[in-house]
């Protein structure tokens, strides 16, 4: 590794003091938002007694539009009480599963092994929440953080001479062991809340939407982008609030030795991730249940609560390689911490950005038909996208020096502050690109997936084979995006960027539609999404990946050595193995299933997943542990994206037959026929590849990586047992 040289010319333009008031602005900010967008969708009353949605009480929820019952005639004063009654049965349902999930999805029996439905009037559905084998399993993985790491240099309370400057004397590992089970703890936490946060909000909000669409489709519209903007902002400021915060704690026992405090950042990210893991799995199991609040509650856990403990894990794992990396080059070295605190800034203008970006689609402009709601949604990407892009410059040009080093396996590169800006925008660009495609494949507005629809007249085999085709397709403009935006920040810097609920309560058919309406370009929304969570699956591991091989002393990884080659073949196999599993527990009958769920998740995925990287490390090396985690790498990042639009389209498709929008569709419609028929086997093959494997797989190819970094100072110190004594 060497001494490191400081190459920092220039000095950035904020102040430390700026930065240390900034951050924790921004954060405060994107909470107060949420609130108040929280505050907004609460006005829509659920409660006839409470100035509600009740045409004898209070006409028209407070608004003077006319309600669809009134124009075709009908007067169900029961309409808010049956939403009521649904909220309170989902809410109840989707916690207990959510709980459940977190605990390696060991269910009480009274969850959904037994039907659920909507309680008896005045009654509320409960369930046992027993959270002692959680609770365990997580205590079971701190410990492995604080014994591993620990024994480094065998629970030395010395200091040590600096892994990147022997000059230096740095903290123990013992202090890294305990603040690395701190920080992950903290990650943990933070990643349960996201998914909780966004989860409640969820089903707090679907009930809301849906008696908004009987005033017309932009007002359930604009409910329902509010209670997504809710759980958005809370994920992304107290993401970053927390991070900062746990930062600025360890810099009290740190001081000045970032090598220690930064590293032992990194277990936010896996706590993060561990978590994410399994309320992602267990979602998109328990969206398969047969039962239709089942089907809600696995929406629920799986595309919300699932989705936001992921990208949460995301934000946490890039952010903590970033740090990793800038500790060991001239940022760390010079104690710049406004530098050092770069990729939080990017973070803090992203939320600005999309509070002005938010406020384009609720309040600067109308949806006032179905056919706008997906260009709505499209021109969120492109105005957030254009306005972080100008963001990115000011935060680069106010908080980088105007030249730095940054470590690059062993050595100092001289980078401008210009070219980090390209490399952090190339990649919001390539994720961009990656949603638009996504978009295109899995929209039924394209002829990707009306293509599909058409070939169910032939029958369910024909539809599985063009599902399948498009799904393989969708695959080349991502990679290729990915692999360009790779090229260039390696080039430049040596761095990686980083309806159902109106149908249950008796609502006309008007409203079904316009809610089938919100679903589809919600599915679309939730495929693009899926999109750029799987671009991040890319890249992110990627930081990760570097930082890891900077850790653990590896100046090349030449795949054409055995120790390396041996890793990647079995490292590609690993997401086909993980499928395998995640596919079979969605495939057996509801109640069936979740013993299977029990048994599988008790014994084999859990496993694989945090295991590998240390038996890998422990018995083959650090050589071979960066083969398996570039072969998962490779090959995960391709399915996630094939499995994620295949199952898209198919859902689209069969809700393309249903809804007999063009002439086109009304040919294959209407429910029940044929070709209908076989769309719906094509989305009973897709749920499981979309809800549960594709999405899974972005958190194994991150999990693992970070896992990795984390144990990379005891892997580097004790591993490759085999070898040494082959």
């Amino acid at each position: 590794s060497g001494d490191l040289v400081s190459g920092t010319l220039g000095s950035a333009l904020l102040s430390e003091f700026g930065t240390e008031i900034v951050i924790p602005i921004c954060a405060v900010i994107g909470i107060v938002f949420s609130l108040v967008q929280w505050y907004l969708v609460s006005l829509v009353k659920l409660s006839p007694d409470q100035g509600g949605c009740s045409p004898r009480n209070n006409k028209n929820n407070g608004f003077n539009e006319s309600l669809v019952e009134e124009e075709e005639g009908i007067n169900d004063q029961n309409v808010v009480v049956k939403c009521a009654e649904i909220q309170n049965a989902i809410s109840e349902a989707v916690l207990c599963v959510l709980i459940s999930s977190f605990r390696e999805l060991h269910l009480s029996q009274q969850c959904l092994s037994e039907p659920v439905s909507l309680p008896p009037e005045g009654q509320h559905p409960s369930f046992s929440l027993n959270i002692s084998t959680w609770v365990s399993s997580w205590l079971l993985l701190q410990s492995w953080i604080f014994v591993f790491l620990g024994t480094v240099e065998g629970f030395s309370t010395k200091s040590q001479p600096c892994t990147y400057n022997k000059e230096k004397m740095c903290k123990p590992a013992l202090a890294t062991a305990i603040f690395s089970t701190i920080s992950f703890l903290r990650g943990a936490v933070t990643s349960v809340v996201s998914g909780f946060l966004g989860m409640k909000i969820a089903t707090y909000a679907n009930t809301r939407t849906t008696l908004e669409a009987r005033k017309g489709v932009g007002k359930a519209f604009i409910t329902a982008f509010r209670s997504g903007a809710v759980m958005g902002f809370l994920l992304a400021a107290n993401g970053l609030l927390v991070l900062y915060i746990t930062i600025n704690l360890f810099k009290l026992y740190y001081g000045d030795d970032w090598e220690g405090l930064f590293e032992a950042i990194t277990g936010y990210g896996l706590g993060g991730s561990s978590m994410a893991l399994f309320g992602r799995v267990g979602g998109g199991i328990y969206t398969k249940a047969a039962d239709v609040i089942a089907d809600n509650v696995g929406d629920n856990v799986g595309d919300i609560a699932g989705m936001g403990s992921d990208l949460f894990g995301s934000y946490a794992e890039s952010s903590c390689a970033a740090l990793v990396v800038a500790s060991i080059s001239s940022f760390g070295m010079d104690h710049d911490f406004t530098a050092m605190c770069y990729p939080l800034l990017i973070s803090s203008m992203g939320i600005l950005v999309c509070l002005i970006t938010t406020l384009f689609a609720t309040d600067f402009f109308e949806i006032k038909a179905v056919k706008e709601i997906e260009p709505a949604l499209k021109n969120q990407l492109i105005i957030s996208t254009a306005l972080m892009t100008v963001g990115i410059a000011i935060v680069t040009w106010t908080c980088l020096p105007s030249s730095f080093t940054i470590f690059n396996f062993g050595t100092q590169k001289v980078v401008k502050n210009w070219q980090l800006f390209l490399c952090v925008a190339i990649g919001l660009w390539a994720g961009l690109i990656i949603g638009f495609v996504t978009e295109y494949y899995t929209s039924n507005a394209y002829s990707p997936v009306q293509d599909v629809a058409d070939s169910c007249r032939t029958g369910a085999a024909t539809n599985v084979i063009f599902g399948l085709a498009l799904g393989y397709k969708s695959v080349i403009i991502p990679i290729f995006a990915i692999a360009i935006a790779i090229f260039v920040s390696f080039t430049f810097a040596a761095i990686d960027n980083a309806g159902g609920i109106a149908e249950m309560a008796g609502m006309s058919h008007r409203i079904r539609e316009r809610t089938d309406a919100l679903d589809a370009a919600g599915n679309t929304t939730t495929a693009i999404g899926k999109g750029f969570a799987t671009g991040s699956a890319a890249l992110v591991p990627l930081a990760l990946f570097g930082a890891f091989v900077s850790r653990a002393s590896i100046s090349t990884v030449d795949v054409l050595t055995p120790e390396v080659f041996i890793g990647l073949i079995v490292g590609a196999m690993l997401p086909y193995w993980f499928s395998a599993m995640t596919m079979k527990s969605v495939g057996s009958a509801a109640l069936k299933m979740v013993e299977e769920v029990r048994r599988q998740f008790n014994t084999i995925p859990g496993a694989l997943v945090m295991l590998t990287p240390l038996i890998v490390g422990i018995f083959f090396g650090v050589e071979t542990l960066s083969g398996v985690l570039a072969g998962a790498l490779v090959s995960g990042v391709q399915i996630a994206i094939s499995a994620s639009t295949t199952g898209g389209a198919w859902d689209n498709a069969k809700k393309y037959i249903e809804a007999g929008a063009s002439e086109h569709a009304r040919t294959l419609g209407p429910k029940g026929s044929e070709p209908h028929k076989a769309a719906v086997i094509g989305v009973t093959i897709g749920d499981p590849l979309k809800d549960t494997s594709g999405p899974s797989l972005n958190i194994l190819i991150k999990l693992m990586a970070v896992e990795s970094l984390v144990f990379a100072p005891f892997l580097a110190t004790h591993g490759g047992i085999l070898f040494k004594i082959f």
